[in-house]
């Protein structure tokens, strides 16, 4: 598992006086109120910052980070993303997955024959759909519903499943 949740992407400057434009990438743009600390992936290793104050400007976040006073403090992190650590995480309900933790997961079927891994998770407005990738290189679209997943084992890595009649056609 990783040590590091990203929850979003600091995608341009917003002013002067070192505030920037973050992209959220994760389903509450919300949280970022509750966040003291983030982490910021400078390329050469995380950095921790303390988070000053947020505000929100259409679909991004505007946070400003202490000790950055000025856009030259925090330009150099244009595009860099920015991570929580697992303790600082949302809390997930019954059925609810990281999609890190999902990544690279073995996928087995009912019978246990290997279907493959999971190589992304596309974003749907009804279901999360996953893309299981054989070894062949074949893919598997397989929505996140009860009648899918029969049991997911994050610790095992591993995910069994029901795959609904014409799926693998």
């Amino acid at each position: 598992m990783e040590e590091y949740l990203k929850v979003g992407v600091i995608s341009s400057m917003h002013g002067v006086r070192g505030q920037v434009k973050v992209f959220p990438t994760t389903d509450d743009a919300g949280r970022y109120r509750k966040l003291k600390k983030v982490f910021l992936d400078t390329g050469n290793g995380m950095k921790e910052l303390d988070i000053e104050g947020v505000k929100f400007f259409k679909q991004f976040v505007i946070v400003k980070f202490k000790d950055y006073d000025s856009i030259n403090d925090i330009e150099r992190y244009k595009g860099c993303p920015l991570f929580v650590s697992r303790d600082n995480a949302v809390k997930l309900n019954k059925d609810e997955y990281f999609i890190a933790d999902l990544i690279d997961m073995r996928v087995i079927d009912e019978n246990d024959a290997e279907l493959g891994r999971i190589d992304d998770v596309l974003r749907t407005g009804a279901n999360d759909v996953y893309i299981i990738k054989s070894s062949d290189g074949r893919e598997l679209l397989l929505p996140a519903i009860k009648d899918c997943i029969l049991n997911v084992d994050i610790k095992a890595r591993l995910m069994k499943v029901h795959v609904l009649k014409g799926l693998l056609d």
